[in-house]
C-alpha cells in the first residue's frame, strides 16, 4: 500500500513536471488566490475582528452617555462626543464600586527624554484601575495602581510599554528607579508592561503610560481644571465582575450616574430651557461591548476593508474557477490515458487515488507558494495604511483566513481534479480511447460547463474592473481638487516646546527666532506658522459673536479658526480678496484683528466685503476687527467641503500655542530644504524633536491615503482578475479547438476560407465576452452602490468608467482569444483528418 502510495506521488510529480505550463498557470492562480486573500484578510481580522491581548477580554465594556451636553468636549480617535466624561464624573462614578472594575483613559502626545535625547512619541494618562480591569501582569516591576492616582499631580512615576523598553531602552533590567522625562516633567520608572500589549486603541500605540492624575502637569495648557464638569475629555470602560450580566451593571451605573446628574451637575447648569434639562437629566450611560478595546478606527475602516475584501474574493473566486478550468480540460485530454489504465487492469479505487494524490500535490504547491506572496502583500500594504495599524502587527498572518481560504482551492482542486478520474473509472475503455483519439465530438455538456466557467470568470473580472476604476476616477477627482492654496514648493514641520518642558513667556519669542532663521536659509522665499496643522484631520472650533448678528437667532455659530504667523497668505499662495493680510504688528497690545473666509462672511451676512466689521469669540460684545477676506480654502481636509472659518494673528495669542506648524515656500525643490529646517531648529534648541516634516504635497497625499490604498489594492486585483480571466478564456479556446479538430480540418479541406475559421472562433469570445460583461456589469453596479460613500465627484453608475471596464476586457479577451483562432485558421487539413 505504501509502495503504491510513493508510485502514485512520483507518477503525479512526473505528470506535473513534464506539463509546466499547465502546473505553473494552476499553481500561480492557487497562489495569487489564497495570498492575496490571506494578507487582506488578516488585515481585516487585525483591525475589525481581534480582541484585545488580555484575559477574557469579552467581560469589557465601553461607556457612553449620549445626549445634550454643555461646556467643552475633547474627543479623540479614540471615540465620538458621547463617550467622554469629565474628570469629575469620572472620579465619581470610580468611587461608586458598582458591579465593575471601571478605568479611565485618555491619549497623551509627548515628548520623551531618555538619558539626554529627546523625541516626540505617545503616550497614555490612565487611570489607577487601568491595568486591574485589563488583568495584566508587568514584564518588569510593577504597573500603575490606585495609589499612583490617587492625588492631583501626586505619584510621578511611569510605566514604559514593553516596545519602546525594548527598542529604546535596550531591554536593560536596571532601568527600574530611573527617571524619564514626559513633557518635560521627570518620572520614575517603576515597570513595564507586558510584551503584546500596545494599549487600548487601535491606531495609538503608547510608549509610557503615566498616572491620569498628572494630566494638568504634563499638559500645562489643557482647559477645565480637575473639578470642572463643564470640560469632557475622559475615556471610560469596566470589566464586569464574575456572574455580573451587563443589564445588572448598566441599571447599577446608571442609578448613580442620573442622581449625579439631578443633584450636582443639573443645578450648575444656567442659561437652558426646561426642555433641554430634562433631556439633560434623563441621560444614561450606555455599555457597549470593550472586547476589541475603545476606537474610532474600526468604524473608519470597516467599509474601505469590506470593499478590498470584496474585490479580493473576486481573485479568489476566479482562481479557483482558472483552476477547475485548467483541470477539466487537461482530464479530459487525458480521457484516453485513464481509460488505457482501466483496460490494462487498473481499478477504480487506484484511478481514483491517483486523481486525488494529482489534486493534493497541486494544491499543496498552490498553498506553499501562497506563504510569501501573503507576507509580500502584507508588507506592501504597511506602507500604505492610514488606520493607524502598526506594521508589526500585519506581518502576522491570520491562521484562521489562511486556512479558510487554502481549504477553499483546496475544495476546488480535489472536485475538479477528481471529476476527470471518475468519469474515467466509470467509462467503458474502448469507448472512451475512441472519444479521446482527438474526434470532434467531446462530451457537450462538460464543454458547456467549461464556457460557464469561463463566463463567470469574464463577469466577475469585470466587476473588479469597474470597482477600481471608480476608486481610480475618484483618486482623479480629488487630486485636481482646488484647495484654495498653493501647495507645491512648500515644506512643513511640526515643533511642541509645551510639550518638551519651555514655559509659555518662551513660545512665540521661540517662533520667531526659528521664523527668522528659515528666512535665512537660501532659496527660501517665504516663511510663516500655524497653529493648527493644514490639511492634516485637526479642527478646532469656537462659537462667536458678529456685528449685526442675532445673538439668539438658531444657527451654527461655531466655526473653524486657526492661529497664524505673519505672511501666511503669501506663503501659502492663498489670494487676498479685501483688506490686508498679518504682520509682525499685529501682536499683544495692538488692537485685535481677524480674518475671515468667504463662508464665514456669507454665513453671518458680511456682504462682499466685510473688512472694518467686528466679531468676538464666545458670548460678548465683538473686539476684534475683521481686516482681510481670502477665498474658501480646505482647512483639515481634502475631500471636506471648505468651512467658514477664521484666522487670528499668532502673536496676539497666548493660549494653545504649545506646538505650531511651520510652512516654507522655496524656490528651489522643497525636497532639499528638509534636512536643513531639522539643522535650523537644532541650532535654536537641540533638544527639541522636529515631527511632520515633509513637504506640503506629501501632506496632501497622506490626507488620502486611504483613497490611494484602495485605488492602488482594487487596481492591483482587476488586473490580476483580469490576467486570470484572459488565462481561462484562452485555455476553453485552446481546448476548443483540440476538441474541434477535425471539424475544422474538414471545413478547410471543403474550401472554407481560413478567415471564416478565425471567426467562427472570435465570435465564441465575442458571445462568452457578452454574457460576461452583462452579468459582471450588474454585480459592479451593485458593489459600486456599496462602496458609493467613498467616491468622490461620482457616482457607482459613472458612464466612462463602465464603458472603459467594458473597452478593456474586449481587448483583453480579444487578445486572449487571437492565437488559437490563428492557429486554427493554419491547421493543415490533411494533418488533422489523419486523426479519422
Amino acid at each position: 500500500m505504501f509502495n503504491d502510495l510513493l508510485g502514485d506521488i512520483r507518477y503525479a510529480l512526473r505528470g506535473l513536471i513534464s506539463r509546466p505550463l499547465f502546473t505553473l498557470i494552476a499553481v500561480a492562480s492557487l497562489a495569487l488566490g489564497i495570498g492575496v486573500n490571506s494578507a487582506i484578510h488578516s488585515l481585516f481580522a487585525t483591525v475589525l475582528l481581534r480582541p484585545l491581548p488580555v484575559p477574557q477580554p469579552e467581560r469589557l465594556v465601553n461607556l457612553a452617555a449620549p445626549g445634550p451636553n454643555t461646556g467643552w468636549v475633547s474627543s479623540s480617535s479614540i471615540g465620538g462626543d458621547d463617550h467622554v466624561f469629565s474628570y469629575a464624573m469620572f472620579r465619581d462614578l470610580e468611587r461608586a464600586g458598582a458591579p465593575l472594575d471601571l478605568a479611565g483613559h485618555r491619549d497623551l502626545y509627548a515628548n520623551i527624554a531618555w538619558q539626554g535625547r529627546t523625541s516626540s512619541g505617545e503616550g497614555a494618562l490612565v487611570s489607577g484601575g487601568y491595568f486591574a480591569a485589563l488583568r495584566l501582569t508587568p514584564a518588569l516591576g510593577r504597573l500603575l495602581g490606585p495609589a499612583d492616582d490617587a492625588a492631583v499631580g501626586g505619584a510621578r512615576v511611569v510605566v514604559l510599554s514593553h516596545a519602546y523598553w525594548q527598542n529604546t531602552l535596550g531591554g536593560r533590567t536596571d532601568v527600574l528607579g530611573s527617571s524619564l522625562r514626559v513633557n518635560g516633567e521627570p518620572l520614575t520608572i517603576v515597570g513595564v508592561a507586558p510584551a503584546g500589549f500596545t494599549g487600548t486603541s487601535i491606531g495609538q500605540r503608547p510608549q509610557v503610560f503615566v498616572p491620569l492624575s498628572l494630566r494638568w502637569q504634563l499638559q500645562p495648557t489643557a482647559d477645565g481644571g480637575p473639578e470642572n464638569r463643564q470640560s469632557h475629555w475622559v475615556y471610560a470602560f469596566a470589566r464586569l465582575h464574575e456572574g455580573v450580566t451587563v443589564e445588572a451593571a448598566g441599571a447599577a451605573l446608571n442609578a448613580l450616574y442620573q442622581r449625579l446628574l439631578r443633584d450636582i451637575e443639573l443645578p450648575q447648569l444656567q442659561g437652558q430651557d426646561e426642555a433641554w434639562r430634562q433631556r439633560f437629566a434623563e441621560k444614561r450611560i450606555q455599555l457597549e461591548s470593550g472586547a476589541r478595546g475603545q476606537s474610532t478606527t474600526p468604524d473608519a475602516a470597516r467599509r474601505p476593508l469590506l470593499i478590498m475584501a470584496a474585490v479580493a474574493a473576486l481573485v479568489l473566486l476566479i482562481a479557483c474557477l482558472n483552476v477547475a478550468n485548467l483541470l477539466l480540460a487537461r482530464g479530459a485530454l487525458r480521457t484516453s490515458e485513464t481509460a488505457l489504465r482501466a483496460s490494462l487492469g487498473a481499478s477504480r479505487m487506484r484511478l481514483l487515488r491517483q486523481g486525488l494524490v494529482e489534486a493534493l500535490l497541486l494544491a499543496w504547491l498552490g498553498g506553499l507558494a501562497s506563504l510569501p506572496l501573503a507576507a509580500l502583500t502584507l508588507h506592501g500594504l504597511s506602507g500604505l495604511l492610514s488606520f493607524g495599524v502598526d506594521a508589526a502587527e500585519l506581518f502576522r498572518i491570520d491562521p484562521y483566513w489562511l486556512a479558510g481560504t487554502a481549504a477553499l482551492a483546496t475544495a476546488t482542486v480535489l472536485i475538479f481534479g477528481l471529476l476527470p478520474a471518475w468519469q474515467g473509472s466509470n467509462s467503458r475503455p474502448l469507448q472512451a480511447l475512441k472519444a479521446g483519439s482527438g474526434g470532434s465530438g467531446g462530451a457537450r455538456h462538460a464543454n458547456r460547463f467549461r464556457v460557464a466557467l469561463a463566463t463567470a470568470q469574464i463577469a466577475l473580472s469585470l466587476a473588479a474592473l469597474v470597482i477600481a476604476g471608480l476608486f481610480l476616477r475618484s483618486l482623479t477627482n480629488l487630486a485636481q481638487v482646488d484647495l484654495g492654496m498653493q501647495v507645491q514648493s512648500v515644506a512643513q514641520f511640526r515643533i511642541a516646546p509645551g510639550l518638551n518642558g519651555i514655559a509659555e513667556p518662551r513660545w512665540n519669542p521661540l517662533y520667531d527666532e526659528i521664523e527668522q532663521a528659515l528666512r535665512a536659509l537660501p532659496g527660501v522665499t517665504g516663511v510663516t506658522t500655524s497653529m493648527v496643522p493644514l490639511l492634516a484631520n485637526g479642527r478646532w472650533g469656537s462659537n462667536v459673536s458678529v456685528e449685526g448678528w442675532p445673538a439668539d437667532e438658531k444657527m451654527d455659530s461655531s466655526p473653524y479658526y486657526n492661529a497664524v504667523g505673519p505672511d501666511f497668505l503669501h506663503t501659502l499662495g492663498i489670494p487676498l480678496l479685501a483688506g490686508r493680510e498679518f504682520t509682525a504688528a499685529d501682536r499683544l497690545g495692538a488692537p485685535k484683528v481677524a480674518i475671515v473666509n468667504r463662508r464665514f462672511a456669507e454665513q453671518f451676512r458680511l456682504g462682499t466685503n466685510p473688512v472694518g466689521k467686528r466679531m468676538a469669540i464666545g458670548e460678548r460684545t465683538p473686539d476684534i476687527e475683521i481686516v482681510g477676506l481670502i477665498p474658501d480654502s480646505h482647512y483639515s481636509g481634502v475631500r471636506d467641503t471648505p468651512p467658514a472659518q477664521f484666522m487670528l494673528p499668532r502673536l496676539q495669542m497666548r493660549q494653545q500655542l504649545d506646538s505650531m506648524s511651520f510652512y516654507v515656500r522655496s524656490s528651489a525643490p522643497p525636497e532639499q530644504l528638509l534636512a536643513q529646517l531639522k539643522k535650523a531648529v537644532a541650532a535654536i534648541e537641540p533638544d527639541l524633536p522636529v515631527d511632520s516634516l515633509r513637504t506640503l504635497p506629501q501632506q496632501v497625499q497622506e490626507n488620502l491615503a486611504t483613497e490611494r490604498l484602495i485605488g492602488r489594492l482594487t487596481t492591483a486585483f482587476a488586473l490580476l482578475a483580469t490576467a486570470l480571466a484572459a488565462l481561462g478564456l484562452y485555455g476553453v479556446l485552446n481546448y476548443t479547438l483540440n476538441q474541434r479538430l477535425r471539424e475544422i480540418g474538414l471545413r478547410l479541406a471543403l474550401g472554407a476560407a481560413p478567415q471564416a475559421v478565425r471567426r467562427m472562433l472570435l465570435a465564441q469570445v465575442g458571445r462568452i465576452t457578452l454574457i460576461g460583461a452583462v452579468l459582471g456589469l450588474a454585480g459592479a453596479l451593485l458593489l459600486g452602490r456599496a462602496a458609493e460613500s467613498l467616491l468622490y465627484g461620482l457616482t457607482a453608475y459613472d458612464p466612462t468608467v463602465l464603458l472603459g471596464a467594458c473597452m478593456l476586457l474586449a481587448l483583453v479577451a480579444v487578445a486572449a482569444g487571437l492565437p488559437p483562432a490563428r492557429r486554427a485558421a493554419r491547421i493543415e487539413p490533411m494533418v488533422a483528418l489523419r486523426y479519422e
